[in-house]
């Protein structure tokens, strides 16, 4: 792409590599001089600052400690970012890192927040093989695993209950070792003092009450939100009338499901097959 053909307003992309560029040649700065500074080639800053290469969260605050501009990147970064989320996530992330109590329920694969960065990274680069996303994508992805993690840390914690669909732990992602210290952290999650780990295994058939994963946050000031999500999009639902028989159900969820015990006893004996 001819850099006096980029088009700022083509997209979020196109709009960071012209400021990047923009900046860059304010000071008076080649493309080599600021690739030795953010420790990038000139080649991959160019990609970028022509729009075809998405900008990663590091490369992003590199060009802020390189140019000076505070963070200014890093915050179009993360909007660019948000504007790739299914819609209602990137509202629902704010909101999970202020709530004080998570109860979350998964499908398949094991949820974001109990991830290990090498189940992310499996999952991500799957992701990348099938042609849904990019190597770039995918290392946001692994990194907003990472972020989500870190949010919880504070004080106090939030309370978190946790109801795996059985397949979560029998579905091999990765090898061995991956599946070892999957499981592991699972178990680490369940010691915790704020943490509930529970299994609602494949024979609860009919009566478990979710077909879909679903999260149910319960803010400081006890307000309920609910988010729940499609191939295609995300819901976050904060009406009251909606988000109480989700809390019902989740509820008798918790009831049909495997105690706290019993679950850590399947999650050690899985694990034990996979040394």
């Amino acid at each position: 792409m001819n850099v006096k053909e980029l088009d700022p307003d083509s997209s979020p992309q196109a709009a960071f590599g012209a400021r990047l560029r923009r900046i860059r040649c304010e000071l008076g700065l080649t493309q080599d001089e600021l690739g030795d500074r953010m420790g990038y080639s000139s080649t991959h800053l160019s990609s970028v600052e022509t729009g075809r290469k998405m900008p990663t969260l590091r490369l992003s605050r590199r060009a802020d400690e390189a140019l000076g501009t505070a963070d200014a990147f890093e915050r179009e970064w993360r909007e660019m970012r948000h504007g790739l989320l299914l819609e209602g996530f990137p509202e629902f992330l704010e909101y999970e890192a202020r709530a004080a109590e998570i109860r979350l329920y998964e499908v398949g694969v094991m949820p974001g927040l109990l991830q290990t960065p090498e189940y992310a990274a499996v999952l991500a680069d799957s992701a990348v093989k099938r042609g849904a996303i990019t190597s770039d994508q995918a290392d946001e992805r692994v990194a907003l695993v990472a972020e989500r993690q870190a949010s919880l840390i504070r004080t106090p914690p939030p309370v978190i209950f946790a109801v795996l669909d059985e397949g979560c732990v029998l579905r091999p992602v990765g090898g061995p070792e991956v599946v070892e210290a999957q499981l592991t952290r699972l178990l680490e999650f369940a010691d915790q003092p704020n943490t509930v780990l529970q299994i609602a295994p494949f024979t609860m058939g009919e009566r478990r009450p979710f077909n879909l994963p679903i999260t149910v946050l319960t803010m400081p000031n006890r307000s309920l939100m609910s988010y729940a999500e499609s191939a295609q999009r995300g819901d976050l639902e904060r009406e009251s009338t909606s988000v109480v028989p989700q809390l019902t159900a989740y509820h008798q969820l918790q009831a049909e499901a495997l105690s706290q015990a019993d679950t850590v006893a399947l999650i050690e004996k899985v694990r034990k097959g996979t040394s």
